[in-house]
C-alpha cells in the first residue's frame, strides 16, 4: 500500500491515503476531467508495477450515492450480503443479458450505470457463498467491494 500511496503522490495528487489492504486509494485533486485522470493513473501504475492495473475512480458524491442505494429493498432477502461491482464504463446490452442469466436463488444483480449491485446468499445447507463466472460475462475489467467497505470509505472521508 505504500507503493500505491507514493505512486499517487508522484502524480501531484494530495491528501493521499490508502484504506484497507485491497487497493482503495483516497486523494484530493483539482482535476476536472475524471477520464483523463483515470488514464494518467493507469499509465503511472503500469510504469511503477510493470503491469496493467485497471482503475475505477469514484468521487465522494458518487460513493455517497452508492452507499445509500438499496437496490434490493423490494426483495426481502434474508441472509444476503450486497456487493458492488465497479466498472470503468456502463455495460453493453449483450453483457447485461449475460449477467441477468447468472441469476440464481443465491445470486441476483441490478445494473445502475457503472455499478452492478450483487446480492449473495449462502448456498442452502452450507456456509459457502455461491460463486458466479463474472469474468466470463463482463467483458471489461471490474472490481468488487462490499457495501460495508464503501460505507466505511464514505464515513472516514466525509
Amino acid at each position: 500500500m505504500n507503493v500505491l500511496r507514493e505512486t499517487f503522490e508522484s502524480l501531484g495528487l494530495s491528501e493521499v491515503a490508502t484504506f484497507l489492504g485491497s487497493g482503495n486509494v483516497i486523494f484530493a485533486t483539482t482535476a476536472k476531467d475524471v477520464r483523463t485522470l483515470n488514464n494518467k493513473i493507469e499509465r503511472r501504475l503500469h510504469q511503477v508495477l510493470g503491469r496493467d492495473v485497471p482503475v475505477f475512480l469514484r468521487t465522494l458524491p458518487e460513493l455517497k450515492e452508492i452507499s445509500a442505494r438499496e437496490p434490493f429493498h423490494d426483495l426481502h432477502i434474508r441472509g444476503a450480503s450486497v456487493n458492488v461491482i465497479l466498472l470503468a464504463d456502463g455495460l453493453d446490452d449483450r453483457s447485461k443479458a449475460k449477467l441477468v442469466a447468472l441469476r440464481t436463488e443465491t445470486d441476483g444483480f441490478r445494473v445502475d450505470g457503472r455499478e452492478i449491485y450483487w446480492w449473495r446468499r449462502k448456498k442452502p445447507g452450507t456456509s459457502l457463498y455461491a460463486t458466479v463466472p463474472l469474468a466470463k460475462v463482463l467483458r471489461e475489467p471490474f472490481t468488487v467491494r462490499s457495501t460495508n467497505t464503501i460505507r466505511r470509505l464514505v464515513a472516514k472521508w466525509r
